[in-house]
Order: structure tokens, then C-alpha cells, then sequence
């Protein structure tokens, strides 16, 4: 009896190690693999949602390349008080990504003109000295010329954009 239990303990207290180094390392496999496949899932870049729809095709979507129109010639009025007259010259373009809408521009240049100088002509000095003055200018040429293109038919907010290209006070 003696030499069976040395028999039976041996190959019975074997196999459980090897089978356990076996299970550690398979497990430590599946742990570095799942936290792989884990942290690729969580750092790839996302498509867009599909329910957003309309919005994701906004931005996917280019637009169009913006088309300028330059008035020529400059702009050049006197305005002030009186006694200090002083010049305003300027170079104006408008923008849109719309041939139809530059067409408009083009035919009602007259008009434009027209309330564009009388728009220049009220302004005062001590307004145009200051950036926020001329980008108020430049907000009120917008609308003018939008007023303009909208008593036309023409889609107003087609104008996206207007540009003082050059900007000279005397």
C-alpha cells in the first residue's frame, strides 16, 4: 500500500499545475486581446449618425466656390459737418456663390450705386476712424445692396458677403 498512494499522489498533483500555468497564461491572452480590441473600439474615428440626416450632409457637402464682384470705379464721396468736409474713397465687392445672383448685381449697379453713395455720404469721421465704425459700414453696404437684389426677386441672403478692398479717408 505503501507504493500505490506515491503512485496515485504523483501524476495526480502534476497535471493540475501545468493545466493551471496553461489557464493563467490563456487567460492573460484573452485580457490583453480583449483590452486591445477595447481600446481600438473606443479611439476609432466615428461615422457620422445616420439619423442626422439633413445635418450630416451639410457638412459633408462642399460648397461652392464664392464669386466676387468688384464695383468699378471706387467709391468716392465728401461727407462730414460743415466746414470739415472731408473724402471717403473706397473699393467694394460683393460676394456670392450664385451666378444668378451676380447677374443681379450686375444689372442693378445703378441703383446699388446710388444708395451706396448716399449711404458713404452720411457717415461721419469720428465713426469711420474706428474698426467697429467700419465694420458697421460695411454691415449697412451689405444690406443696401441685399435691398436691393431682394426688390429685384432675387434671393437677398445670396449676397453672403461685402469686402472693402481698399479703404482711404482724406
Amino acid at each position: 500500500m505503501a507504493n500505490e498512494k506515491p503512485k496515485s499522489e504523483a501524476p495526480a498533483t502534476a497535471p493540475p499545475r501545468r493545466k493551471s500555468k496553461l489557464l493563467l497564461i490563456v487567460i492573460a491572452a484573452v485580457v490583453v486581446i480583449g483590452g486591445s480590441v477595447g481600446a481600438w473600439l473606443a479611439l476609432k474615428p466615428k461615422p457620422p449618425a445616420a439619423d442626422a440626416g439633413k445635418a450630416a450632409e451639410a457638412h459633408v457637402a462642399p460648397k461652392a466656390a464664392p464669386i466676387y464682384y468688384k464695383f468699378d470705379p471706387a467709391f468716392v464721396v465728401n461727407f462730414g459737418q460743415e466746414g470739415s468736409t472731408r473724402y471717403l474713397q473706397v473699393t467694394v465687392e460683393a460676394m456670392s456663390r450664385d451666378t444668378a445672383v451676380i447677374e443681379e448685381i450686375k444689372n442693378n449697379e445703378p441703383a446699388i450705386r446710388n444708395d451706396l453713395v448716399l449711404l458713404y455720404s452720411a457717415q461721419q469721421y469720428d465713426t469711420l476712424v474706428s474698426a467697429a465704425g467700419k465694420e458697421q459700414l460695411r454691415a449697412d453696404t451689405l444690406a443696401a445692396i441685399r435691398k436691393v437684389v431682394a426688390a429685384e426677386g432675387a434671393h437677398a441672403d445670396a449676397v453672403e458677403g461685402v469686402y472693402f478692398t481698399s479703404f482711404v479717408i482724406q
